[in-house]
């Protein structure tokens, strides 16, 4: 591999975890911004018991902050916390569907304006295509630490 294509790959590798982060990121922010809103759209799943709503509703956008800002310096733990939410995510909009489930998606917060279930199918494939970022990241890192060709 030469220089140019490593760089190359480099930035790829970078601008892929930025932009991972920014999304969490934004999307903590706004939950944290007001946890109530985001407890009653949790509670529209009907996954939750109604006592766990409030803390489940403080505590996934905080890991979202914390993943997130961890992502943008590159700390280990933050890759697999981003990739253990996507899957819960993946998980409970594809239940939505199943379910057929008019609920908001909640996705960025009490506001998000995916209200409809069209909605729940559109944030379905965008964490879908997020998690095929998230696979680049890791083949990456694997790459990069089997066969010691790329400096990150």
């Amino acid at each position: 591999m030469n220089h140019q294509s490593g760089m190359i790959f480099r930035w790829s590798y970078r601008f892929m975890r930025w932009s991972l982060s920014v999304v969490f990121l934004y999307s903590g922010i706004l939950k944290l911004m007001d946890p109530k809103s985001f407890a009653v759209v949790i509670e529209a799943y009907g996954l939750i018991p109604e006592a766990f709503l409030m803390p489940v509703a403080v505590i996934l956008p905080v890991l979202e902050f914390i993943a997130a800002v961890g992502l943008i310096w590159d700390i280990r733990w933050s890759l697999e916390t981003i990739t253990g939410l996507l899957i819960l995510f993946i998980m409970i909009l594809g239940y939505g569907i199943y379910m057929g489930l008019d609920v908001d998606c909640g996705c960025f917060g009490p506001d998000d304006p995916e209200q409809t279930f069209s909605g729940l199918q559109m944030a379905l494939y965008r964490d879908i295509i997020m998690m095929a970022g998230v696979i680049f990241l890791y083949a990456f890192r694997f790459q990069n630490e089997h066969k010691k060709l790329l400096p990150i």
